[in-house]
């Protein structure tokens, strides 16, 4: 079996200045394991260290390194809740299941921070809140009724007139925002490599370089063959999100695998970046199309959104978020931007996420749709008790794979929408 290619860490701020990486040698030697974690993002991970802290040592196989993918090279957010509000959760799954996703889900945030604090993870977390925020008259009425559907649940949510929102942001183009104080940030290269060393120092193992190539039924258990030896293992979680393949079948035209990408500025002086967002809260746009932003802990402004289909590796691919950033702050004009890179994520076409259970004693975990920091940290702990014992319930629906109809024309659909989207976000519809 050929050995994998082994590939840089996309061009990011986060490459730059992240914490150094506790060493994961890949794995050459066949094992035996009681669990074997496919993808070594922040859910494989997750999931490794909360088995381990129950006693069970998982082995977690990551094709590159920790944090490579979508992981690693986010925007950073840590934001609550999911994509559809609370009473189309209820609806859609029941007044107990419904109630419990909408505890858990708006929970992830803070277990998160608290995870971070707990293992002292170096990774510039702070917890100063999630805006999301309309500029069209269509946003603002959504918005207004999520707030609405939180604050008659109990949650520390605030309705943010227009004005409110300027002092907030600097900017003049919202109408209204919804204010979560759970909501936060952080440098996910650094958390993913945080994860990694409090896994490994609880007792799991991490291999990089070692990607899945062939998983097959051996006997009782799972064998799963990678370039340079064999694991054999009675559990197994595959976590593979964006970049899944088809080590499973049909797992990976469940999914959609979307590129979301992100430009940042060079450090703001301290008067311009307190202009843009002195309490230093995040941001997110209601819309057909998102774009995100936030201040880090140097005043770097981070700038995502939707870019090209296709990897990218400098600022000027991504010139539209540039250019809007300036449209929301002209003192912007002039200041230089260091940085363009992508990575992708997995959306889902009901847009919730996916816990699977095709086979005895097999897990799969995806599409977190864009809230993966929060969401997919707090999903570790949840698979690390199903994996443990395999008929509990967790605060997730555990679904049937539903392979996306079409999904050979994902790049042409993509597209598509996001054009699509820009064209009725602007038109208010």
């Amino acid at each position: 079996m050929s050995p994998p290619v082994r590939l840089s860490l996309p061009p990011s701020l986060y490459a730059d200045t992240a914490v150094e990486p506790t060493p994961t040698p890949p794995l050459t030697a066949d094992k035996s394991v009681p669990v074997a974690i496919i993808g070594g993002g922040f859910t494989g991970l997750s999931t490794a260290l909360h088995l381990a802290e129950q006693g069970v040592f998982a082995t977690v196989l990551e094709a590159q390194e920790p944090g490579w993918g979508a992981s690693g090279n986010n925007g950073g957010q840590t934001n609550p809740g999911l994509k559809h509000d609370p009473n189309q959760i209820e609806a859609d799954f029941g007044a107990d299941l419904g109630r419990r996703m909408i505890d858990f889900s708006y929970g992830t945030t803070n277990f998160t921070h608290d995870l971070i604090r707990r293992y002292q993870i170096p990774c510039e977390a702070r917890q100063n809140g999630t805006l999301r925020a309309a500029y069209n008259e269509a946003s603002a009425a959504a918005i207004a009724t999520t707030a609405k559907q939180c604050i008659a649940r109990g949650m520390p949510v605030k309705l943010l007139d227009a004005a409110e929102i300027r002092e907030m942001t600097g900017s003049d183009r919202y109408l209204c925002a919804m204010l979560d104080a759970r909501g936060g940030d952080l440098h996910p290269l650094s958390y993913a490599r945080g994860l990694a060393r409090a896994a490994i120092g609880a007792g799991a193992a991490v291999y990089s370089e070692t990607p899945a190539r062939r998983l097959t039924r051996d006997g009782g258990r799972w064998r799963i063959e990678t370039p340079r030896a064999v694991v054999h293992a009675d559990k197994v979680l595959l976590a593979t999100n964006g970049f899944t393949d088809d080590l499973w079948p049909a797992l990976r035209r469940s999914i959609v695998p979307v590129f979301s990408s992100i430009a940042c500025t060079t450090p703001l002086s301290d008067a311009v970046a307190r202009s843009i967002m002195p309490g230093r809260p995040v941001l997110y746009e209601s819309g057909h199309i998102t774009v995100y932003y936030r201040i880090d802990q140097r005043n770097r402004l981070l700038m995502g959104g939707r870019g090209p289909m296709r990897w990218i590796s400098k600022p000027a691919d991504v010139a539209y978020l540039m250019g809007y950033a300036e449209r929301l702050w002209p003192q912007l004009k002039g200041v230089s931007w260091t940085h363009g890179w992508n990575s992708r994520l997995a959306i889902t076409a009901d847009h919730y996420p996916h816990v699977h259970q095709p086979a005895e004693n097999l897990l799969i975990s995806l599409g977190c749709n864009g809230r993966g920091v929060a969401l997919s940290t707090a999903m570790g702990a949840q698979l690390a008790r199903r994996l443990i014992d395999g008929n509990c319930e967790i605060d997730m629906p555990v679904t049937g794979i539903k392979p996306i109809p079409l999904h050979a024309f994902w790049r042409v659909g993509v597209t598509a929408a996001v054009l699509t989207g820009r064209v009725r976000d602007r038109l208010g519809v």
